[in-house]
């Protein structure tokens, strides 16, 4: 008896599952939910042609145009002057900037001087006798002879005899041999040849100098020179007096600078010329780094949109009856970020902003909100 209950119940639960089992297949659905069809939102506007500057952009270092390495041609001990001799120190042109005690040589300059006073005074009977008409004029100079000046220029001879007379005397010799000693007394002291500022000093108040030693570098603060690099291309269009914009490199400041000078040879190894743009300005500084923009030339017909817009092959997206469609167009420059365009066809609307995705007859909506104000495509009508 109990093993028919037990065959009776397991017949039952194995019906059971089975009419669960149908349950749960019958309840499955097979029917798919259908894919929305989803647009893209594209940015675009319509192409307008018109004149596109060619803004060639550079950049550069300020160095002073007037500058001066300072070097020692004689040797002694630094003495000190009415200024420090330090970096930033600045001097007045004809100010002394350095110093060397010159009290040996300065002894033996005045020893050669009176070795000259000497000879003309030795001279002056003879002259008296043998030529008068001759003898005021070396007069008045022996009585202009200053020994704690320069020596003064000898009077001018006259005739053959008076050259004769004061060259056998050996009192060319003796005056030419003084003017030497003076002109090499006088590297003993380094004046300003121009109002600047130290920029590097080298030696120190009491330091022994050398002959052939730099001793520092003085700069005119007035004006600054940017030398930029420019390509070939473009050598035939740089004119010099021309005007260009400049800027620091925060953008924070803009200043306005000249061409003044451009090379007449082309850099083998980069194919540039370089060009000298001067520029005054009080907050300039040497070694100031510069960003210019110079105007080469102007595109006509032409439209200027960012570069990352322009296809490979030099295609460009543009969107008709609201599908993507590529043209081809033909750059003419291409700067940092931006590219110049010519045979863009009037009217067409091309994309201002790069889509991820984007394909030749993918679907899209142009959106019709307020583009950037800086409209990377319009050129200048």
């Amino acid at each position: 008896m109990r093993k028919i209950i037990l065959s009776i119940l397991g017949v039952l639960i194995i019906v059971a599952s089975v009419f669960f089992a149908k349950m749960i297949v019958d309840s499955k659905s097979n029917v798919r939910p259908i894919a929305k069809k989803v647009v893209k939102t594209v940015f675009a506007e319509k192409a307008k042609n018109g004149t596109v500057p060619i803004i060639v952009p550079a950049n550069g270092n300020l160095i002073a145009k007037r500058r001066m390495e300072l070097y020692a041609e004689v040797q002694g001990v630094f003495k000190r002057g009415n200024k420090l001799f330090r970096t930033g120190q600045a001097y007045l042109k004809g100010e002394a900037i350095i110093r060397i005690d010159a009290s040996e040589y300065t002894a033996s300059v005045q020893s050669a001087k009176s070795n000259l006073y000497n000879q003309l005074t030795s001279i002056m009977p003879d002259l008296r006798l043998d030529y008068p008409e001759i003898f005021p004029k070396w007069q008045t100079y022996l009585s202009g002879f200053d020994m704690g000046k320069s020596t003064p220029t000898l009077p001018e001879m006259s005739s053959d005899k008076e050259k004769f007379f004061i060259t056998g005397r050996g009192i060319l010799t003796t005056y030419y041999n003084v003017k030497n000693l003076e002109q090499r007394l006088s590297k003993y002291r380094i004046t300003a040849p121009f109002s600047g500022v130290l920029t590097d000093a080298l030696v120190t108040e009491g330091t022994l100098i050398r002959s052939g030693q730099k001793l520092g570098e003085f700069i005119n603060t007035d004006v600054y020179e940017l030398e930029v690099s420019v390509s070939k291309t473009f050598s035939d269009l740089l004119k010099v007096g021309e005007q260009v914009k400049l800027k620091n490199l925060n953008g924070t400041r803009t200043y306005t600078g000249t061409v003044a000078r451009i090379n007449g040879s082309v850099d083998q190894a980069t194919q540039t010329i370089k060009a000298f743009i001067e520029v005054k300005d009080s907050n300039l500084r040497e070694g100031m780094y510069l960003e210019a923009s110079l105007n080469a030339r102007e595109e006509t017909n032409a439209i200027e949109i960012d570069r990352n817009l322009l296809l490979e092959d030099d295609k460009i997206f543009v969107v008709r009856d609201s599908l993507l469609d590529v043209i081809d167009v033909r750059p003419v420059y291409f700067s940092n970020k931006k590219v110049v365009l010519k045979e863009v066809p009037e009217e067409t609307m091309i994309l201002t902003r790069p889509m991820m995705g984007a394909y030749s007859g993918m679907l899209v909506n142009v959106y019709q909100g307020i583009e950037n104000k800086d409209e990377p495509n319009k050129a200048k009508n």
